[in-house]
């Protein structure tokens, strides 16, 4: 099997450093990996296969003899690095939200829309992580029986915010268990034991970015802008795996039973679904999981033709960095370099 150079950019990061775990897991076929961060990253040994690799700093020429880039660095870096790479003949699949709504760049979730790959022009977008999940589950219910709205609500864990977040729910976690003072830093108010309605930046609608990128993200994902979606993203004193409750109104009526079927055959999902046993998807139990996990499937009696669902994954995993690397199987399958 032919193998290739393939570069993580951001690679000290929580996204980065799954990405290069989710490379060796499957087997991804590297020959030669490429770690790149930022200046004060720059030194810092991780293991890739037996092998120790010492992380470089991100330049303007580090993507020379590069195959495939993986971002995960933020914006800025995305919008001045990116287009650097395609230029040196790179593949970028891009972690961040600068790319995603572009019209010459595809958004893709390779279950749900692989075939956008075929018009790409050296950068894949990777969707956001509370995206990814909810448009995988809603795929087979799409084909099934059409979409007319969608009406979903977040409990996002803090590692969506990066490790920093995560440190901090635990400071903040143990601080209160000893009686001290907690102290806030990330978040505008305390995480720990606490909920906050409130992911990404207000919007002049009242909506927050977040909750509009599950909008606009879904629509260009699916091809369809006329599914209409509502989201309240909330964030929650969870360490990894997003939670969703996903409220579905399709076109015509299909019953628990064939839902059931139709998500269980689907790609990336396993359904867990006995309330009679207390059986259906944890966050808990989904971090370090690849799947995307729907339960709780039940008609929504307030509608004619409505499903209501619980699903929850991985947000470093599928909604990140798994994605990322799916896309890059995608592209050496498809062979769609350029």
């Amino acid at each position: 099997m032919k193998k290739f150079n393939v570069a993580i950019v951001g690679a000290t990061g929580a996204v980065g450093e799954e990405m290069r775990l989710v490379l060796e897991e499957r087997k991804f076929p590297v020959k030669k990996l490429s770690l790149l961060a930022s200046g004060r990253s720059a030194g810092k040994i991780y293991n890739f296969r037996g092998e120790k690799i010492e992380v470089q700093e991100l330049k303007e020429d580090s993507f020379k003899d590069v195959d495939i880039a993986l971002f995960s660095a933020g914006d800025e870096v995305s919008e001045h690095f990116a287009p650097l790479a395609v230029q040196q003949g790179t593949i970028v699949v891009d972690n961040c939200k600068y790319f995603r709504m572009d019209s010459e760049v595809p958004l893709v979730v390779p279950e749900v829309n692989p075939d956008d790959l075929k018009w790409h022009k050296g950068i894949i977008a990777n969707p956001n992580c509370s995206t990814i999940q909810m448009v995988v589950a809603l795929k087979p219910i799409y084909d099934e029986v059409g979409i007319e709205r969608v009406v979903v609500v977040t409990y996002q864990s803090v590692s969506g915010t990066g490790r920093e977040a995560m440190e901090e729910l635990k400071m903040q976690s143990e601080s209160i268990a000893k009686g001290e003072e907690v102290k806030i830093k990330v978040y505008p108010y305390q995480i720990a034991y606490n909920l906050l309605p409130h992911i990404g930046s207000f919007e002049e609608n009242g909506y927050t970015s977040e909750e509009m990128k599950m909008l606009n993200e879904t629509r260009k994902i699916m091809g369809d802008d006329k599914i209409r979606v509502v989201a309240t993203t909330v964030r929650v004193p969870v360490y990894r795996a997003h939670s969703e409750v996903v409220h579905i109104e399709t076109k015509k009526k299909i019953s628990v039973q064939r839902a059931q079927e139709i998500l269980s055959a689907f790609p990336g999902i396993k359904v867990i679904d006995n309330p009679e046993k207390l059986e259906y998807p944890l966050p808990l139990f989904a971090e370090g999981k690849d799947e995307v996990f729907v339960g709780r499937i039940r008609e929504d009696i307030s509608t004619e033709n409505g499903l209501v669902m619980w699903v929850v994954s991985d947000n470093l995993r599928k909604g990140a960095a798994l994605n990322a690397v799916q896309i890059a199987e995608q592209i050496i399958e498809r062979e769609l370099f350029l």
